[in-house]
Formats: structure tokens, C-alpha cells, sequence
């Protein structure tokens, strides 16, 4: 055995040892966050059993359900050891003791064992010692409880890497004396598993004289086999995945979010990601929309991905083949819509404004332009699933008219932008993270609706990839009136509103499909205005007055739409306090000295905001942003950083290109000497930089045309 990797951990929080089996947890349920060349893992069966003793070693050994943690056996000095109980949610802390997440029998995992444990009566003690720890330090003693782990890792494909199959490992988690062992199994000519020796790998948690060490260790160095994949490198282990566990033990705080693809198999979803993402990989070359081809293209074949095999696998569960009808609410780009209406799912997606790229799908592809008001109108009885991708304003909406529209229908929604059901969402609990306490107050809308909301993480290059499932009900079917009163109370209450005057009946609920009326996949209308909706909606038009659709036209909010004059004018007025009251000119100025160029002091946003009229703050405020998304587009002469504003100095621009790699370094011929320089033209001291240098015009001589112009000319 050799040890490939040890690092001592500081650990000012207390949080060792607990956070060393938090950090394992990770390794074990998410392998794919330390090694991106994996998809994930899945967890199938936990045990206990205890490690055979010496004169044991040949018979069977006792493994079985679990028992109480309170009667684990601490014989020996242990003050030297890791002994601490894992945290509530590592594995083998939680879940039932006989059957694995996917079903899969634990009476698979006691053969496992038992083969293994024969094994070791024919071979020497070098094993035995191995899994006991005894290069953490622990001493021989008394048989104590073991906690086996039954897992499959799962690498992820690419067109470049053959489809490796999933490979199974059995985890070994020693409590008391700080060690886990993974114990990799191949298939024998018999096609038994047994463990391959040759790729056994240990991770200790150790304490010596007060400080706190985490080994990795390799039983058969000399036999280690790498695929790059499932089995990386020795010097991997012991540096990149040693330093992501020393990390993660002392990381005191907890995300608050379920790992990714919880609720659907990883397996099934890595192999549909990577067939939807060849399919329309294409895409990416012909995105006439003016956001990141990359981005969208990937993270709609993900989020598409997703619902496929979650669908799949609810009618599995449902025992039909229909596949599941759809509407995409606030479809956007409608690239969603594209590729589960071509998977075979009938949809649409509706959307306040059109797209450029809806052409290009072709008439098989469902999308319309409208503006979505939720009232009686917007129900979709024949519909099986509402889609919110990233859906805004209509966001908390989606489950109410999934709820609303028949008692089959289902929703989906992956929450971006913070809206309640009229205005933006306002926090409430300081504790939380303003998007932790949206998604829980999504969550609530779809409890208040009557389903039981689950919630997933999606595998998407996004930092809102939550996303918020409800596809079954708390209540029966006949229950449906008094669950509609529910609802409307809910609403109300989020405005402050009361429900009504005092002894007034509430009001009917808006009109119902009869129950079992969904699963109709070639349906996609919406319910009809005259199909008895309720008086009072039937006046108002809104289940809650307020709401109002996103507009059509989309207006520009960056301060490019202020006049030119304007503009320059808070320019030079800033420029001027930054220098110190300095006389700016407003002709051409020779360039100064080096020596004496003055770049002015700083100051903070509220400093400068407090020496301009409240009449230009005002007009400044009616664009998204005000003074500081002035300041940040006048990026030649200004740099923002934390709060402060300063007088951009070229010369560390310069002296960063010189650090950046040769490709980044060349100057884009197209954008060089296009704009005036500012600093030439109004600065007291002149550039900075020569002209040569400068990558904007010192004078009118050096002005060239745009690259807008230059093609403008080119065409003509």
C-alpha cells in the first residue's frame, strides 16, 4: 500500500469530524462535483456488517439490517481516532435498511460482502489491515459496526469517448476509525462480481498531536489501473480530489438544495442529453438571436432531456403509452417547444413576442405570440403538463392554472426572475437567501393548489437551475370545490386583500373538467370564455386585479437612449470632481508627461450622486441603472469597483494584456481607432499613452470607419 496524497486540515469551527462525513457524502452521492468526466452515481443498497476477525475469516460473516447506532461497541483508546457518527443525510444514516434507492435487493450487497470476506481467509493479513486503518493510526480491538455502501458510477459520454458502462463499487465506511474504502467490482469469467484488488483506494480522517490530517491511500500501487474515466490517475486522487474533501469537511454551510437529478434515473438522463445534444447541435450555427448560441442551445437540450425521461417515467409508472401533452408558458426563443414537439410529445409555447428563430423550426413546431393574463380563460383542460422555463411574472401563476385547468394536469416550473402574483417578490425571511425563499415561496403556491411539490436540480450552465415539480394531488376529486376556496384565500392573502365582505359566501370556483377528462395528447385548446366562469371574474377578468403581462415591445433601459449631449455633459461634470476641480479643456490637448499625469482621487457613487441636480439623478433613474450604468458604459474614462468610482488609467490596461495569453493580446483590427480618444480631447494632462499605443483616436486624422460602416459600404 502506498499513500498518494495527505494534507493537514485547519479546522477553527469545530466542524471535524462531522464535516469530514459530510465531505465523503459529497464523493459518494455526487462524484461528477470533483470529477467532471462522470455523470453522477447512484446509491442501491446499505448494510451493516463488521469486519471478520482472524480466526473468523473463514466463515460467514454477520452483516444485516441495521441496528441502533447506540449500541456500536467503542472497545480500546480511541483519543487519537475520527470517531464521530455521520451527519443526517450521509450515506448510511437514512433510508430503509433492506431495499436500495432503485429497489435493488440488499441481500445483493450481504453476498458481496460474504464472498469478500471468504476471500481474505486465503490471503495474507495486508487486507484485513488496509480496511481496519491501521495507517490512520487505530489499534486493534474489539469487532465493531461497518457501513456498507452499494453504489454505481455512472461516466458521462461525449462523441470522442466510447460509451463506458456504469461500473459498481462497494463503499466501506469505518466510523470509529475514520476510514472509507472503495472497493471497485469487476465481472469474473462466471459473470460474478468480485472485487478488483488492483483499484482499491482508502480515504482516512486522522488526528495526531491536536491537528487534523486526511490521507488518500492506494492498496496495489504497482497494479492501478487508470481509464481516465471511472478510475483517474493516482496523482489525481491524491491532489484534485484531496484538496475538494479538505475543502468541503470545513465548509460550515450548507447549500440548502437537493444534489442534481434526484428524481430521475442519471443513467437514462446521460444518454438522452448526449443523443438530444448531437441532434441539434446545429443550432448553435444558425442562432439569428442575439444571446449566447452556446448557453441557450445547451441548457434547453438539458432542461428537454430532464422532462423526457421524467415523463417516460411516469407513464411507466401510470402503465400508458400516450406520451404526454404540453404547453410551454413564456416559451421565449421556443427551442424547448422545438425539441419535445419532435421527440413526439404534442405542445406549444406561447410567448408575448415573437422570435426571430420561430422560423426556422418549421410548422411542426406549435408557438404563438400573445400575451398570457391568468383569468378563466387560460386553462388548458386537455393539456398533461404546464411548463414555466424561466417564466417571470407568470412564474407563481403556472401551478395555479395547472390546479385550475383539470385534476390530471400537471406543472414544471424553473424559477428565474423573483415575481409574486402582482409586482416583484419581496423577501421575508433574512435568514434565507432571497432565491432560497422564492423557491420555497413557489413551493407553498403549489402546496396551496392542492399537489405535492417536489423539487430537482437541474444539470444546466445556470446559477437558477432549480427547478419545482407537481405531478400528484393531496386531495381526491371531490374534493376539488373546497380546495378552489383554499386557492382564491391564498391568492388574496398575498396582496393583503380580504376574501370578501364579512358573511358573504366565497365565490364560486371558476368551471372544472370532469375528473379523468386529461391524457388527451392531441388537445391544445384553452377553455372556453362562455363555459360558466364565475360572475365576479367574469367582470374583473383576473383572479387577482394588479397582474399585468410582460409588454410587447421591449424597452431599452441602459442610458443609451439619453441624448448624446446629456451624456457627455455628466461625463465631463464626474471627470471634473474625480481631478479635483482641475479646468477641464474642451479642444485637442498635446499628450502629457508620464510623470505628471494626473489621475485624480475616488470616490464613492453616493458622494458623486450627492454633488449632481436632483433633476439629472431623476432622469438618470428613469434608466435601468442611474449614474452607475452611466458610468459603467463610459468605460474608457471611468472603472466602477466596489461602489467607488475612479479615472481609468490605460497603462494597467496595457500591463494586463502583456499577462494574457498571445491570442488575447492582438489588438481586434476592426475596433482600433474607430472612437475619439476622450482623454486627448478633454483631459487637462492629455493620454497617457502615445498614440501608437492608444487604442482610440488622438484627432480626427486618425479616425477610421466603423465596422458597421465599412459593411454598409461593402454592400452598396
Amino acid at each position: 500500500m502506498a499513500e498518494v496524497g495527505r494534507v493537514a486540515v485547519r479546522d477553527p469551527g469545530a466542524l471535524l469530524p462531522g464535516g469530514f462525513w459530510a465531505a465523503v457524502a459529497v464523493w459518494l452521492e455526487r462524484p461528477q462535483v470533483a470529477n467532471k468526466r462522470l455523470c453522477g452515481a447512484r446509491l442501491e443498497a446499505r448494510r451493516s456488517a463488521v469486519l471478520p476477525r482472524a480466526e473468523d475469516r473463514g466463515a460467514r460473516p454477520s452483516a444485516g439490517p441495521e441496528q441502533p447506532r447506540g449500541r456500536r461497541q467503542q472497545g480500546g483508546d480511541q483519543t487519537e481516532a475520527a470517531a464521530a457518527p455521520p451527519p443526517a443525510g450521509a450515506p448510511g444514516r437514512s433510508g430503509a435498511a433492506g431495499v436500495g434507492e432503485r429497489g435493488v435487493p440488499a441481500a445483493a450487497l450481504d453476498a458481496l460482502w460474504a464472498a469478500f470476506s471468504r476471500s481474505l481467509a486465503g490471503g495474507g493479513p495486508e487486507m484485513p489491515a488496509f480496511l481496519a486503518g491501521s495507517r490512520a493510526g487505530a489499534r486493534p480491538g474489539p469487532q465493531h459496526e461497518l457501513d456498507l455502501v452499494l453504489r454505481t458510477v455512472i461516466p458521462k459520454t461525449s462523441p470522442r469517448q466510447p460509451l463506458l458502462a456504469p461500473r459498481r463499487e462497494m463503499v466501506v465506511q469505518d466510523v470509529l476509525n475514520g476510514t472509507v474504502t472503495f472497493l471497485p467490482l469487476e465481472e469474473d469469467d462466471e459473470g460474478n462480481l468480485k472485487v478488483k484488488m488492483s483499484n482499491v483506494y482508502q480515504v482516512q480522517l486522522s488526528r495526531c498531536k491536536g491537528e487534523w490530517f486526511i490521507s488518500i491511500l492506494i492498496f496495489c500501487p504497482e497494479r492501478w489501473h487508470s481509464d481516465g474515466i471511472v478510475y483517474p490517475k493516482p496523482t489525481w486522487l491524491g491532489e484534485e480530489l484531496l484538496a475538494r474533501l479538505a475543502r468541503w469537511s470545513v465548509e460550515s454551510g450548507k447549500s440548502g438544495f437537493k444534489s442534481t437529478l434526484s428524481l430521475i434515473s442519471v443513467l437514462k438522463y446521460s444518454r438522452t442529453y448526449q443523443e438530444l445534444k448531437e441532434k441539434y447541435k446545429d443550432m448553435v450555427k444558425v442562432w439569428p438571436e442575439v444571446t449566447d448560441p452556446e448557453k441557450f442551445v445547451y441548457e434547453d437540450v438539458a432542461i428537454a432531456a430532464y422532462l423526457l425521461i421524467l415523463w417516460e417515467e411516469e407513464r411507466a409508472e401510470r402503465g400508458v403509452t400516450a406520451k404526454q401533452s404540453f404547453v410551454d408558458l413564456g416559451c421565449g426563443n421556443g427551442l424547448l417547444v422545438h425539441i419535445l414537439s419532435s421527440e413526439g410529445h404534442p405542445g406549444r409555447g406561447i410567448d408575448v413576442r415573437r422570435r426571430k428563430i420561430w422560423d426556422l423550426y418549421g410548422p411542426q413546431t406549435c408557438l404563438e405570440e400573445g400575451a398570457i393574463t391568468p383569468n378563466d380563460k387560460t386553462l388548458f383542460p386537455d393539456v398533461d403538463w404546464l411548463i414555466g422555463n424561466h417564466s417571470d411574472e407568470l412564474t407563481p401563476w403556472i401551478p395555479v392554472m395547472a390546479a385550475r385547468s383539470s385534476y390530471s394536469c400537471c406543472f414544471f416550473v424553473l424559477p428565474c426572475c423573483f415575481f409574486d402574483f402582482v409586482g416583484k417578490y419581496q423577501r421575508r425571511q433574512s435568514e434565507k437567501t432571497q432565491y432560497r425563499g422564492y423557491l420555497d415561496f413557489i413551493r407553498e403556491v403549489g402546496s396551496a393548489c392542492g399537489f405535492h411539490v417536489e423539487e430537482d436540480c437541474l444539470r444546466i450552465p445556470s446559477t437558477k437551475r432549480v427547478c419545482l415539480i407537481g405531478k400528484s394531488r393531496t386531495y381526491p376529486p371531490s374534493g376539488e370545490v373546497s380546495l378552489d376556496e383554499q386557492r382564491t384565500q391564498y391568492i388574496s392573502s398575498r396582496r393583503g386583500c380580504p376574501v370578501g365582505p364579512p358573511g358573504e359566501e366565497p365565490a364560486p370556483g371558476p368551471p372544472r373538467v370532469a375528473a379523468g377528462g386529461a391524457h388527451h395528447p392531441g388537445g391544445h385548446r384553452a377553455l372556453d370564455a362562455e363555459a360558466g366562469h364565475r360572475p365576479q371574474a367574469q367582470a374583473a377578468g383576473l383572479w387577482l386585479p394588479g397582474f399585468h403581462p410582460r409588454e410587447k415591445a421591449q424597452r431599452v433601459r441602459n442610458c443609451a437612449a439619453l441624448p448624446r449631449d446629456f451624456i457627455d455633459q455628466v461625463v465631463l461634470q464626474v471627470a471634473d470632481l474625480l481631478l479635483g476641480g482641475k479646468q477641464l479643456t474642451t479642444g485637442s490637448s498635446p499628450g502629457g508627461s508620464l510623470k505628471t499625469w494626473n489621475r485624480g482621487e475616488s470616490l464613492s457613487l453616493a458622494e458623486v450622486a450627492g454633488e449632481l441636480g436632483r433633476e439629472t439623478l431623476r432622469r438618470l433613474k428613469r434608466e435601468c441603472g442611474g449614474l452607475q450604468t452611466l458610468l459603467k458604459n463610459n468605460h474608457q474614462v471611468f472603472e466602477v469597483l466596489d461602489g467607488r468610482v475612479h479615472i481609468r488609467d490605460w497603462r494597467e490596461e496595457r500591463l494586463q494584456k502583456k499577462r494574457q495569453p498571445e491570442a488575447k493580446r492582438r489588438l481586434v483590427p476592426e475596433a482600433f481607432k474607430t472612437r475619439i480618444c476622450w482623454f486627448f480631447t478633454h483631459h487637462p494632462d492629455g493620454c497617457v499613452l502615445p498614440s501608437h499605443c492608444c487604442p482610440f483616436a488622438h484627432g480626427p486624422g486618425e479616425l477610421r470607419p466603423s465596422p458597421a460602416t465599412r459593411k454598409k459600404e461593402r454592400v452598396l
